[in-house]
């Protein structure tokens, strides 16, 4: 369960919120735009980050820049 680790993962890099303006899904109670957030893992469609929770949460990538 590599996902247990990544808390504790080095960063890859940093990503800025540009928006929270879901058509699906709440995000603006763990997300807050233009709050840069570390990246810990990344797929061609989802970015893997620790957001306001303290925990990790994997978000669709046209919510950062």
């Amino acid at each position: 369960m590599l996902h247990l680790k990544w808390k504790d993962a080095p960063t890859l890099r940093a990503v800025t919120c540009k928006h929270t303006n879901a058509s699906k899904y709440l995000v603006s109670n763990v997300l807050t735009v233009g709050k840069q957030y570390d990246v810990k893992n990344e797929t061609e469609e989802f970015v893997f980050i620790i957001d306001n929770t303290g925990n990790i949460g994997g978000y669709y990538k046209d919510y950062f820049e």
